[in-house]
């Protein structure tokens, strides 16, 4: 929460604790993709007011490896939903992962943002959809904000409009 991030706004829909906590991996490793209808939802009330005209919603992406073990990019499922819900265009392949990262679960901050540290980049491709677009992020959980700022980097790199961020859920520390 110190550290300054590189996107101009983010919020998230749940806690990562409890039920929110259950949901996120009930989508992200159950297979539990009807989900993502009702998770967008309340994705879509968390930014209300928040969302420029033209935004391009983009998902975190998966490396292909990790793509083929588990499927589907419960992120890009998110991405899709969100998109229906506020009627915004999104790009499911506007980033890509080209460094296969290990899992972050149980990383500290520093080595999750060593981890994803150059992996995320603009698929050559796409680079046109983004510049100088506002682009909104989608993840599932957002920890430490490690994949979040690779990601933003990336886009601002190859120069899209402000990105803002959204979660279903939110790592928060016990008060």
């Amino acid at each position: 929460m110190t550290a300054p991030r590189p996107w101009v706004q983010g919020r998230s829909a749940l806690v990562y604790a409890g039920s929110g906590r259950k949901l996120v991996l009930g989508l992200k490793h159950g297979d539990r993709q009807e989900v993502a209808g009702p998770a967008a939802r309340w994705m879509a009330q968390a930014i209300r007011g928040l969302l420029q005209e033209n935004t391009l919603i983009v998902p975190i992406p998966l490396h292909w490896m990790r793509l083929l073990k588990r499927r589907y990019n419960q992120s890009a499922l998110l991405a899709k939903a969100l998109a229906r819900e506020t009627g915004m265009a999104w790009s499911p392949d506007a980033l890509m992962r080209y460094r296969r990262t290990t899992s972050l679960d149980g990383l500290g901050r520093e080595e999750r943002f060593a981890a994803v540290e150059n992996a995320i980049k603009v698929h050559p491709k796409r680079r046109y959809r983004i510049v100088g677009r506002p682009v909104l992020l989608v993840d599932d959980v957002m920890t430490s904000g490690a994949t979040l700022t690779a990601a933003t980097e990336a886009l601002l790199r190859e120069g899209s409009g402000p990105v803002r961020v959204v979660t279903l859920a939110r790592a928060a520390k016990d008060p």
